[in-house]
């Protein structure tokens, strides 16, 4: 009796929404399309919002839950192309089992991931297997012989292989993950969430880079503000500086256009007035 009714809870759990032929479609738009229309605003948000897009209306029936979950993944995404189907398949089989509860998971989920993924992927595909086979099918090249092309388009037909499996491979994972958590969709979305955040703040000081030049003098004593504020915090400024950016993007007319531009317009003031450097 007990085993049935875990049979039962598992199979309400897993509506089965999403068939092969959606994970195929999917995974095909991400192979072929996951950097469409990159910018330097959201990056790969047009691409990853293309190759979910199927899966988003066949499982929101309702306009205002499309609009509002094609809106959440048209937000700012940026990972290693060769590995991202990974989250892709992780997000597809959490939204086929929470629909619109999840949003703040996958967006939690995205944010989290893409950093790690990024690095993951970009040492692998961007740097070791080019770096290996390149150099040898190269050398082979200059020597004459013709099996160092041949080593080369087998390395790359290898790698797409390798990406068709891995958003399968991330679904199952994701369908894992929701079933484990089923009850506690809760505590996922704190971590989630928490997860993203945590990620963000770790990258200010290192992307962000804004310092205080100016230096406090009164008779022989000077005072380098920089300085100061190191001893207060390191990399006080550029916290600052997001959390003016966040504050102004939680206004209704304020978008990240004008944020940018806003950006670019406070950066050259203050640093004609030597406040910022």
């Amino acid at each position: 009796m007990r085993m049935e009714n875990m049979k039962t809870e598992t199979e309400n759990m897993n509506p089965g929404i999403l068939s092969k032929r959606d994970l195929l479609a999917a995974n095909i738009r991400w192979l072929l399309c996951s950097q469409i229309c990159w910018n330097y605003e959201r990056m790969m948000s047009t691409g990853y919002l293309y190759s979910i897009l199927p899966t988003l209306k066949k499982l929101y029936k309702k306009d205002e839950d499309l609009k509002e979950m094609m809106d959440m993944h048209n937000q700012f995404f940026n990972t290693n192309p060769m590995v991202g189907g990974l989250i892709l398949g992780m997000d597809m089989a959490i939204e086929e089992r929470e629909q619109k509860a999840s949003k703040e998971v996958v967006a939690g989920l995205k944010t989290g991931l893409m950093g790690p993924f990024a690095g993951v992927g970009d040492t692998i595909f961007g740097v070791i297997i080019p770096t290996i086979f390149g150099s040898i099918a190269s050398y082979m090249a200059l020597k004459g012989n013709g099996t160092g092309v041949l080593i080369w388009v087998l390395v790359n037909i290898l790698i797409v292989g390798l990406r068709f499996t891995l958003l399968p491979i991330g679904y199952k994972q994701g369908a894992k993950l929701v079933n484990e958590f089923a009850n506690r969709l809760n505590a996922l979305t704190e971590a989630a969430v928490l997860l993203g955040i945590t990620v963000v703040g770790a990258l200010i000081p290192t992307v962000v880079n804004a310092k205080v030049p100016l230096v406090y003098k009164s008779g022989e004593v000077s005072l380098k503000i920089q300085d100061m504020l190191d001893q207060i915090m390191p990399s006080l400024v550029p916290i600052l500086l997001v959390g003016l950016i966040y504050m102004l993007l939680g206004r209704k007319k304020m978008n990240s256009t004008k944020a940018i531009l806003f950006v670019m317009v406070l950066g050259i003031v203050l640093y004609n007035l030597k406040i910022l450097g």
